[in-house]
């Protein structure tokens, strides 16, 4: 189940590539796949503290400064894994982090058991 999400996140990561402009992932073998692995450990251990951490700013975006932490996310991944380049943060970086997110809530409805 792990392998199957790791692989629908590096497609993910591709199919973004191909709808904006300025977000780049050279191939599926190792730069996205290497990028979904980073942004999967980094979101299961530094979201949620990130998420306490600005939870003010949270409440007062109604859960919108969230996109904010992704492409985060996505920008120092970005910084690490060659084949893998985001232009601008904004709105390159955003707008990804958006449909990464509608990506994720497709994968996660399909595989949930």
């Amino acid at each position: 189940m792990i392998l199957l999400r790791l692989a629908l996140n590096a497609g993910a990561l591709i199919a973004v590539a191909y709808l904006l402009e300025g977000f780049t992932v050279e191939s599926f073998w190792p730069a996205a796949v290497i990028a979904a692995l980073i942004l999967g450990i980094a979101n299961a251990v530094l979201k949620p503290i990130l998420v306490v951490l600005t939870l003010p700013i949270n409440i007062l975006t109604l859960g919108l400064f969230t996109f904010i932490i992704n492409a985060g996310f996505l920008w120092v991944v970005q910084m690490w894994v060659d084949g893998f380049e985001i232009d601008k943060f904004w709105p390159t970086a955003i707008f990804g982090a958006l449909i990464l997110w509608v990506f994720s809530w497709f994968t996660n409805a399909v595989t949930k058991k």
